[in-house]
């Protein structure tokens, strides 16, 4: 089958270990699905993998080995069963609880452990499967298992926001803070966020935020809570922003790992800070019930062939999108 996958590291120039071959058929175990995939989103995550496990050790993930390659990148898909269902595909495996008071055991991931969806053909435990609604096409469907996932989790669970609240969004553009901009706003929240340009800021707007900024700028209020992937960049801005007893949610950290933190800072103004790292399958249906009920339609840049996928990560490593890029196999 054809698939796009990496088969050596290059930190530097990590496009240079991208492949666009012929892979053997997934296997399917017992308890397990193929999934023909009709769509696949590309995420950071698929980008930092071709750069190898060190990079990824460096912001604070496992990452691939030298003894993983090749493998088939992608975390995101939506397909069709052998028996005729349409489905988005959850990307986390999980090891079934041998008990009912013992937590379900992590496996691994898609294009992690696993081989990915940025092929014909992938396969996965049917408890990953989430009925794709038709009010979604397979390109809408498939940008939710990632970053809208964790978008999601951020706002409805991590933040704590109250029902009249308000949030920064800290960029305006990629896919995750699209999507935390959009469910943001659907939610009743006064959405604000920042952008480094004229273009990403009037797109912010178009897609909901209710004002947007130069980022570091003050804004006509402190806000309830502050949604922060740029990290180091941003870090004490976002702080800053936050009202008394506010929450700084943190899914990573493009521009860097560290930072400095005003301790008096934190426990005068009763602050939180709290990561977060996608959701769970569960999420992932109350996600796709929250889009459909609010007519949420995922944004995307470009829809290309699953043999373009190069001119995809290069567009995602030029930081050149407003939504999600997607590929069709």
């Amino acid at each position: 089958m054809r698939a796009a996958y990496v088969d050596k590291f290059h930190e530097d120039d990590p496009l240079r270990g991208l492949v666009i071959g012929e892979r053997p058929l997934p296997e399917v175990p017992s308890g397990w699905v193929k999934v023909r995939v009709k769509s696949a989103s590309i995420n950071h995550h698929d980008l930092w993998s071709l750069r190898g496990g060190r990079a990824m050790q460096q912001r604070g993930g496992a990452g691939l080995t030298e003894e993983d390659l090749p493998r088939i990148l992608g975390t995101d898909a939506a397909g069709v069963t052998p028996d005729g269902r349409e489905v988005l595909i959850y990307p986390v495996i999980m090891a079934a609880s041998q008990s009912a008071a013992a937590p379900p055991r992590f496996l691994g991931s898609l294009s992690g452990r696993f081989e990915g969806t940025f092929a014909e053909f992938v396969t996965v435990p049917e408890s990953n499967l989430v009925p794709k609604p038709a009010q979604l096409d397979f390109d809408q469907a498939a940008c939710l298992p990632t970053a809208w996932l964790t978008a999601y989790r951020m706002i409805f669970e991590k933040a704590g926001l109250p029902s009249d609240g308000s949030m920064l969004v800290q960029g305006a553009s990629g896919g995750l803070s699209t999507a935390l901009i959009m469910l943001g706003k659907a939610a009743g929240f006064r959405v604000y966020a920042t952008g480094r340009s004229e273009y990403t800021r009037r797109y912010a707007l178009e897609i909901g935020a209710d004002a947007v900024f130069e980022p570091g700028a003050r804004l006509p209020e402190r806000v309830d809570a502050v949604m922060d992937s740029v990290g180091r960049a941003t870090w004490q801005h976002s702080l800053k922003c936050l009202r008394h007893g506010g929450t700084l949610v943190v899914p990573g950290g493009t521009s860097g790992y560290t930072a400095e933190v005003d301790i008096a800072a934190l426990f005068t103004r009763d602050l939180r800070i709290v990561g977060s790292a996608m959701g769970s399958v569960e999420q992932l249906r109350e996600l796709v019930e929250f889009c459909v009920r609010n007519a949420i339609r995922p944004p995307i840049d470009r829809v290309l062939d699953l043999g373009e996928a190069r001119e995809g990560f290069k567009a995602l490593e030029k930081g050149e999108l407003n939504g999600k890029v997607v590929l069709r196999s």
